[in-house]
């Protein structure tokens, strides 16, 4: 897997955000400044939006509506996709995919799991949000690594069905 300037990798957990390639003021980890020129570099967004596309549509195409997309269909920032695995636990889809730079919609406190705030006002309903994921896609995360993780997924999930 390629390496992300700042991050543990493009399709890696990590315990923080990586932002977006948008204006001067986007923070790398540790509140590091992002170099002006990358800041500004916005080439990447065709590319971030291509490869969340192809995701989308391999996951869809792998589970069916047992995935359904969290979120506006267009007014969303490019390089993450936020989905629910209906019936699952974010949490536990995200324990068997170590190295997937992925967080999940619900907050576990004290060993109890609760739909995040931000779904709750997206009215999500609480079967489908505690299964929602957000992936991440980073400066390197190629097709091939997106395929890796809808097929690590299929391992884990199974099929349509």
């Amino acid at each position: 897997m390629h390496e992300d300037i700042g991050s543990a990798g493009p399709m890696r957990k990590r315990n923080y955000f990586e932002a977006p390639p948008f204006g001067a003021g986007a923070f790398y980890c540790r509140f590091e400044p992002v170099p002006r020129e990358l800041a500004l570099d916005l080439t990447p967004i065709d590319r971030f939006q291509s490869l969340r596309d192809h995701f989308w549509q391999a996951l869809r195409e792998q589970f069916g509506n047992r995935v359904p997309f969290n979120g506006h269909p267009t007014h969303r920032l490019p390089n993450t996709l936020n989905v629910s695995f209906v019936g699952r636990i974010g949490a536990e889809i995200l324990a068997r995919l170590d190295g997937v730079a992925a967080s999940t919609g619900s907050a576990c406190h004290a060993g109890s799991i609760e739909l995040s705030p931000v779904l709750e006002a997206m009215s999500v309903a609480p079967e489908m949000g505690m299964g929602a994921v957000r992936f991440s896609l980073g400066r390197g995360t190629t097709r091939d690594e997106i395929n890796a993780v809808v097929e690590r997924l299929t391992e884990t999930l199974g099929t349509t069905g």
